[in-house]
């Protein structure tokens, strides 16, 4: 009994030290008390001579309950007390059962103090301190985080018990929270403010701190790779004040973790089995603004794939129709995603076969002194197991279908482990999530299986605001706002206003990724552009259009789309040009002045096989389009275009690529290709002329001067080699540099296109002033790329190898842009 009553003394103080000193003794919080509310004043009594009381029987330590008997209870009813004891009265109760007793009303949450004393006369006195009602939760100090928020992250509500637990637990929320938020000190401090009838504000009060940064992200044991490479791998960005956008450039431990595993995927996908992250860690900076984080590296040699095998015991499966399915080949870049894909192909094969529960596990043999990794595909029947049931959780904001179609498996369906991967990598692409983690629950049946799909939302949209300068567009500013994931049905909405010297343009779209269900991306476009080519042209032009499109998958590496899009393009040329009594372009411009409607309909392809769509050392890809215009509308001609590119890396220095594109437009039903429709190609797609520098060109002299208008071509072809070098200069300086050579054509213009009036017999004839010679153009020079503190910078210089006389050449251009 002596136990009993030290420990409920300890507790008893413990409560007047939380509602009557300013600190609780609880490691890692304290409680500062708020001035108490003023309570009433008591009705005054005539004093009254005590009555004389008898002494209370002596506690005992075993006997027979005779009676309850509730002491303290303010709000509790006794009742409610009592019902709360494992005990009856009639029972003998020891030591062992009024601890037991007193532990079951502390479990309650209801009490911060109870004792148990069995008198000797049998009566059990129960003597309780209720905890506090909350009356309110308050925030302080907050300002970077709204008061929402911190409602939803803590767990005390008013109108529930208080209890120093909860608030020590809630005071740890909060200060995650702002961990998360990138505030590594911030500091909470929970105070109480007493009212009557044993109620309590709570008041959190919140010192936030500065936000700590992340001065620099900086790699050691890399050599396959730059820093600069790498930097772009993982989500964690260096903060600069131009990103003040950016929910990445704040230091945040979970993020580590993932930025961990998005370096182990860039690695092994490009041949460093081997690879591993040993450690990743924080310091933060001696004067505390911000962490520097270092990722030590084990690189590894780079693997080849060795040799290829399948085994099975499936008599229906023959081997080496399995074997030809693999898209591996001994002599290949290792690469885990073509493991993935080989996976997935022998299980869809075995699914056609009639085994849905297929297990198809690969096998690796690593041979470190030939640099190679032999493969095994061991196909197995598997264990006959069902989905009972799948549940999204942590889905704050995205809606649940959302999830569940991205799902290659339901409820009722043969479980697979590959297809349960491949449903959480759809998840993760979708971009909507940190983390999702797909785990198996117990089902209600041995051969039944739950699915918990759980996932951690991040932010979908972005304000970005870029600015930029080039030789060609000079100033260009940029505002643009984009929700990849809005109402949380997974719908894509972007708007972008560009203003610039040559072009002002608004761009509107919205995009279903689901359309009807299916994986079909359906979107709409509205667009308005304006654009000056007076200097390189003659003309302007104000389009106003909007379209609709589709897009859908034909493989694993192909998709197909389809286009309506309907537009108004006014055509305006200075009316000086077009004077009767001196004409000074071609007359076939000046005839295609004014409005022009264009209803067309299209459709494209592409195959994607290479190994990074952003900086790819391996693979190839291919797309086509074709519109035709004339569904409705003034305009008709049938457009075609195609692009492609080939490319091989040797080293992390050397990488080869091929590149070439190629475009044709004809008119058809009587009509022309009209000169806002043609093709204008230089500047940026073909280096060392200008924009609009190559094809046919009116060379009719102005009072001006040479005006050189270029009439744009129906058919183009250019191609490009690129090689990258090395620069020797130290990786931080993010300074790379590339040998080029552009060569191509362009021109071929109708007859219509090359006539003039002659202005004594006004008699229409050809132009011999519009040239148009479908010649072979080349160029060659170095190319330097920069990744600047502002952005990425690109410099081109530029050697002309093969011109036409009339063509516009530049030998130097650059241009930047940055976006925060």
């Amino acid at each position: 009994m002596h136990r009993h009553r030290a420990r409920s003394a300890a507790l008893a103080s413990g409560l007047a030290g939380l509602l009557a000193t300013t600190a609780l003794a609880t490691p890692g919080l304290a409680f500062a008390q708020a001035p108490a509310a003023p309570a009433a004043a008591a009705p005054t009594q005539s004093a009254a001579p005590p009555t004389p009381q008898a002494p209370p029987p002596a506690p005992v330590q075993t006997g027979v309950i005779q009676r309850f008997i509730v002491k303290g209870n303010e709000r509790i009813e006794p009742t409610t007390v009592i019902s709360y004891l494992p005990m009856q009265l009639g029972e003998t109760i020891d030591p062992a059962k009024l601890d037991a007793g007193e532990k079951a009303l502390f479990r309650t949450q209801l009490f911060s103090n109870v004792t148990l004393d069995l008198e000797s006369n049998g009566d059990l006195v129960i003597n309780v301190v209720e905890n506090p009602i909350i009356n309110r939760v308050l925030f302080e100090g907050n300002s970077s985080i709204k008061e929402d928020k911190l409602k939803d992250e803590v767990s005390v509500r008013p109108r529930g018990i208080f209890t120093s637990a909860k608030a020590q637990s809630d005071v740890g929320r909060i200060v995650e929270l702002y961990r998360r938020a990138g505030r590594i000190s911030a500091e909470v401090t929970p105070q109480i403010v007493e009212l009557p009838q044993k109620r309590v504000d709570l008041i959190f009060k919140i010192d936030e701190g500065p936000k700590s940064g992340v001065l620099r992200v900086n790699f050691l044991g890399n050599k396959a790779f730059a820093d600069n490479d790498l930097r772009d791998v993982v989500v964690t960005e260096q903060s600069h004040w131009y990103k003040f956008f950016s929910s990445n450039a704040n230091y945040d431990p979970d993020r580590l973790e993932y930025d961990k595993e998005q370096l182990r995927k860039y690695y092994r996908n490009r041949g460093f089995y081997d690879f591993r992250v040993a450690s990743a860690v924080a310091e933060l900076s001696p004067d505390k603004n911000g962490f520097v984080i270092t990722y030590t590296l084990e690189e590894g040699p780079e693997y080849k794939f060795g040799k290829i095998d399948v085994q099975t015991d499936l008599k229906k499966l023959d081997k080496n129709v399995l074997l030809s399915l693999i898209p591996l080949r001994r002599g290949d870049l290792y690469q885990d995603e073509r493991i993935e894909q080989s996976t997935d192909a022998l299980t869809f094969a075995a699914g056609s076969a009639g085994f849905a529960f297929v297990d198809v596990r690969p096998r690796y043999t690593p041979n470190r002194a030939k640099g190679t990794v032999d493969v095994t595909f061991d196909v197995k029947e598997g264990p006959r197991v069902y989905v009972d049931r799948v549940d999204i959780v942590g889905n704050t904001r995205t809606l649940d279908y959302v999830i569940r179609r991205e799902m290659n498996v339901s409820e009722g369906d043969a479980y697979n482990r590959v297809l349960v991967d491949r449903s959480k990598n759809q998840i993760k692409s979708l971009g909507y999530f940190k983390d999702v983690e797909i785990t198996e629950t117990p089902g209600s049946a041995p051969d039944r299986t739950g699915l918990q799909v759980k996932v951690t939302e991040q932010p979908t949209g972005e304000l970005s605001f870029s600015a930029g300068y080039s030789s060609v567009d000079q100033l260009v500013i940029d505002l643009g706002i984009t929700e990849r994931n809005f109402r949380g049905r997974g719908e894509d909405v972007r708007a972008r206003v560009s203003v610039g010297s040559i072009r002002q343009q608004v761009d509107l779209s919205f995009t279903e990724p689901r359309f009807l269900g299916r994986d079909l991306a359906a979107g709409i476009d509205s667009y308005y552009y304006k654009y000056d080519l007076t200097q390189y042209s003659a003309y302007k032009q104000q389009t106003l259009g909007s379209g609709i499109r589709l897009n859908f998958p034909l493989s694993l590496s192909s998709r197909g789309s389809l286009n309506y899009t309907i537009r108004e393009d006014d055509v305006q040329v200075d009316p000086a040009f077009c004077d009767t009594t001196q004409i000074v372009v071609s007359t076939s411009l000046c005839d295609q002045r004014g409005n022009f409607l264009t209803s067309l309909i299209g459709y494209g392809f592409r195959l994607d096989r290479r190994n990074d769509g952003i900086n790819p050392t391996r693979g190839y890809y291919i797309q086509m389009n074709q519109d035709f215009a004339g569904l409705g509308g003034d305009v008709k001609y049938v457009s075609t275009t195609a692009d492609g590119g080939w490319y091989y890396g040797f080293n992390k220095t050397f990488i080869l690529s091929v590149t070439g594109q190629a475009g044709d437009i004809e008119a058809w039903g009587g009509d022309h290709v009209r000169i806002n429709n043609r093709f204008y190609k230089g500047g940026n797609t073909f280096r060392g002329f200008q924009t609009a520098g190559i094809g046919p060109r009116d060379l009719s002299l102005s009072s001006n001067g040479q005006n050189n208008s270029a009439l744009g071509g129906k058919v183009y072809a250019i191609g490009s080699v690129e090689l990258t070098i090395p620069t020797f200069l130290p990786e931080q300086y993010g300074i790379r540099a590339a040998l080029f050579s552009d060569f191509g054509t362009e021109g071929l213009l109708d007859a219509r296109d090359k006539r003039t009036i002659d202005l004594t017999t006004g008699l229409t004839q050809r132009n011999p002033l519009i040239r148009d010679d479908l010649g072979l153009r080349a160029s060659a020079g170095l190319s330097i790329y920069w990744k600047s503190p502002m952005g990425p910078i690109k410099f081109d210089f530029s050697q002309i190898l093969k011109k036409e006389d009339y063509d516009r050449t530049e030998t130097f251009k650059f241009s930047t842009s940055t976006r925060f």
